[in-house]
């Protein structure tokens, strides 16, 4: 049975989202029941709305025939419209786009799914009526393209089916999903949400490598895009843990555990680990009012 889809506050996250949906509808003969089958997607003003069309595939039949409305009026109106509500705007948005007067009665009896930073479900089921069913989910900018890493809180056993089923379509569709407790969100956020900027910044480093060694820019940055890309999906397929795969390509005496041994030097593991960390709490203070 077909339903609606709302994404509110349409910025980067959404287009990645909405993006991902629509090329696994114009991939598959058979469309899943469990995706939407209307789109809804809101802007902040009336002239946003030319760009986020243009940042819609303009190959989808789907990205077409979505409706794009702008204003605290036009988000009245797509959540009044859908049947699962996604909102996708700056956190700092959220509770002054939810307490917007009609808000809370359109949202009745529906479900709404944050991809918001750093806003608790708790702040989300405060901003919203009882009978709305609250998820919070965690999503990334490689779902533009399929490739996204999703995380999704655990939903209850007393919620309807579909909730579960429409969200997994919905973000399958994106790339992987995993079903995670709330307490997990703020690393979840810093390692999957924040992390394509840090593996960007790790294939440009091997890139400027490479091109120091006399590699020219394009053919280096293809290099180090495609053999972490290629790294990536062998841990994944094979299940081999990252240690194993590296003693794998290092041999006595040879090139790699000299490159291994300068990366230790720099004390590249501490760092990526403090990476990490220091996104983490950083995380945990989005979406929360400041002092």
């Amino acid at each position: 049975m077909g339903y609606t889809l709302a994404v509110i506050g349409c910025g980067t996250m959404g287009v990645a989202i909405l993006s991902g949906i629509f090329t696994r509808i114009s991939q598959e003969s058979n469309e899943s029941s469990d995706l939407p089958t209307k789109f809804i997607a809101t802007v902040g003003r009336s002239t946003s709305i030319d760009q986020l069309r243009s940042s819609l595939p303009s190959t989808s039949s789907a990205a077409k025939d979505t409706t794009i409305l702008s204003g605290d009026e036009g988000n009245l109106e797509a959540i009044r419209s859908a049947d699962m509500v996604l909102l996708a705007c700056k956190p700092y948005m959220a509770k002054t786009i939810l307490e917007k007067q009609g808000v809370k009665e359109a949202l009745s009896g529906k479900v709404l799914a944050s991809v918001l930073a750093g806003v608790t479900m708790a702040q989300l089921q405060a901003w919203a009526p009882e009978d709305c069913e609250v998820v919070r989910t965690m999503t990334n900018t490689p779902s533009k393209i399929g490739q996204g890493m999703t995380v999704i809180t655990t939903i209850p056993a007393s919620s309807p089916s579909t909730t579960s089923s429409r969200l997994t379509a919905i973000f399958s569709s994106c790339g992987l999903v995993r079903f995670v407790d709330e307490k997990h969100f703020n690393v979840c956020t810093a390692l999957a949400g924040s992390g394509p900027a840090f593996v960007a910044m790790m294939v440009d480093a091997l890139a400027d490598g490479a091109v120091l060694m006399g590699l020219p820019r394009a053919e280096a940055v293809e290099m180090a895009a495609q053999t972490l890309a290629g790294t990536a999906r062998m841990i994944l397929e094979t299940k081999t843990h990252p240690a194993v795969l590296k003693d794998g390509v290092t041999t006595p005496g040879g090139c790699t555990i000299a490159g291994l041994m300068r990366m230790e030097d720099g004390n590249i593991r501490a760092t990526l680990a403090r990476t990490i960390e220091a996104a983490t709490l950083h995380a945990a203070g989005l979406g929360q009012d400041k002092k």
